[in-house]
């Protein structure tokens, strides 16, 4: 639906423009950056995962919950939104953990639209959306509800043990990566 969006201006502006013949002496002009457009919808994928993300801030906390009505979960919230976006990502936290690129525990190195992931030792117990400048995301079982938070709060017992994220969406330097490619 986000790419949908996204290509109706470009089809607007290509109908309002005159039509010209092509010179037959006039080689075809050829874009000296052929994957620009992929790199636009990494993008944009990325943006409508945030605006989507920030959309259900305010639903309520439900363990297991899956939808806006009756509440999500921390992996039911993530699942819901990039479903949306016809990702399709498995159902706990631990198994969407899994799925993408790992990412350190470095702000630097994330994304708008990466998944942070939380827990101890070896598991997983929580998962977010990070939705850029060090915040993030999430249901909260604590506040009761999908609230924002930001990954600077070190008194928070979630960020002491938050532990790396996962890249589902490509960025414009591996656009052609597949490791990072989501299968339902």
């Amino acid at each position: 639906m986000a790419v949908i969006v996204a290509s109706v201006p470009a089809v607007a502006s290509a109908q309002n423009s005159p039509a010209t013949a092509p010179s037959d002496s006039e080689p075809p002009v050829r874009d000296p950056r052929p994957f620009a457009a992929l790199s636009n919808t990494a993008m944009s994928m990325r943006d409508s995962v945030v605006f989507l993300a920030r959309a259900q801030i305010g639903a309520r906390y439900k363990f297991g919950g899956t939808t806006p009505t009756r509440g999500f979960d921390c992996s039911g919230f993530v699942r819901y939104v990039l479903a949306a976006l016809q990702v399709g990502l498995p159902r706990t936290a631990a198994q969407q953990a899994a799925v993408g690129t790992n990412l350190p525990k470095d702000t630097t190195q994330l994304r708008p639209g990466d998944l942070l992931t939380f827990g101890r030792g070896s598991r997983v117990t929580h998962i977010g959306i990070y939705v850029g400048d060090g915040r993030y995301v999430h249901a909260s079982p604590t506040a009761g509800r999908v609230i924002e938070t930001s990954l600077s709060r070190t008194a928070s017992p979630l960020v002491k043990i938050w532990r790396g994220g996962r890249r589902l969406l490509a960025d414009a330097a591996s656009a052609l990566d597949t490791s990072t490619v989501v299968t339902p």
